[in-house]
């Protein structure tokens, strides 16, 4: 599915927000999807990079706006209602573009990075440990606000300095209990009759497991699917795939929960996968560490010990 609207907008362009009078001044096309545009701009007087998409449809890109607000408020609840320095939905508005059509639009902030799959061909596999833990913090925000981001695959992960990570492109985020609204078939559970398409946080750990198997055994991964019939495809076929997999096998366990839907929440997948980094001990050694990720394997024996209390203390 492409955009209803064809147009681009040139370098230098000014987009200029019809009800708070926002004014950006475009760069270059950062890429599209099946519901708008996203231009990299410069917004006037601040010499600050922007990601701004422009909508096809209104009523689609609301719906994402309201998933980014709904994550801020969520993370304003956690800290106490603290700044929101750092918050990732800048501007919403509506401009009058070429054609003469009034078009909806969001600016985001603009991330520098590489897509999941590049991150790791550059700076190793020995990284992907890493980048999957903060990968899972960050579905499990997105959850603890009442969505399942639905579309989960490499391409939809950007990565930045030292492994930490940004879920991009929310058009198949999904309230919890209805329908997925846009997915990828390989990484979608319905296409694997591993359960329905009705959005949850196992879903999104479902796809999680894909990921995993995409980035590590792409090739057996896209020969399986290939190969087997729509009613012979099971998650069994996928966590078989893991476990005899070399890269994958060490936490085949774990991706086999998660194929199978036997984490509660992504909280508790996430306390599993730190679990099992500390058996493995797993520290990438391709770049060097920062203060934050000493701190992280410094105190993680700690959170990893109060996950567990509270799990088994909400256990009935």
């Amino acid at each position: 599915m492409t955009t209803s609207f064809e147009w681009t907008l040139p370098r230098g362009t000014i987009i200029r927000g019809k009800w708070k009078q926002g004014s950006y001044r475009v760069d270059r096309l950062l890429g599209e999807g099946a519901n708008g545009k996203v231009f990299l701009v410069e917004r006037e007087r601040e010499r600050m990079l922007y990601a701004l998409k422009i909508g096809s449809d209104t009523v689609d890109l609301q719906s994402e706006v309201n998933v980014l607000q709904s994550i801020a408020r969520q993370k304003q609840k956690r800290s106490g209602g603290g700044s929101r320095t750092g918050a990732f939905l800048v501007d919403v508005d509506d401009f009058r573009g070429s054609d003469g059509k009034e078009h909806p639009f969001y600016v985001m902030r603009y991330i520098k990075g590489l897509t999941l799959g590049d991150y790791l061909v550059r700076n190793g596999k020995e990284w992907f440990p890493v980048v999957g833990f903060n990968l899972l913090g960050k579905l499990a925000e997105l959850h603890e606000a009442g969505w399942t981001f639905g579309d989960l695959k490499v391409e939809n992960v950007l990565v930045g300095d030292y492994g930490r990570p940004e879920l991009v492109d929310y058009g198949g985020a999904t309230a919890f209990g209805k329908g997925v609204r846009q997915f990828t078939e390989i990484y979608d559970r319905g296409y694997w009759n591993a359960g329905t398409r009705t959005a949850d946080a196992s879903y999104d750990l479902f796809s999680f497991a894909v990921l995993c198997l995409q980035l590590h055994e792409s090739r057996r991964l896209a020969q399986l699917s290939a190969g087997l019939l729509p009613q012979t495809r099971t998650p069994d076929e996928l966590a078989k795939l893991a476990a005899t997999s070399a890269a994958l096998k060490p936490f085949s366990g774990w991706l086999r929960k998660a194929l199978y839907g036997e984490f509660a929440n992504a909280r508790e997948a996430a306390a599993a996968w730190q679990q099992w980094m500390h058996r493995a001990g797993t520290v990438p050694a391709s770049a060097p560490a920062p203060r934050w990720m000493k701190g992280l394997f410094a105190v993680s024996a700690a959170v990893l010990a109060t996950t567990i209390y509270w799990l088994l203390r909400s256990a009935p």
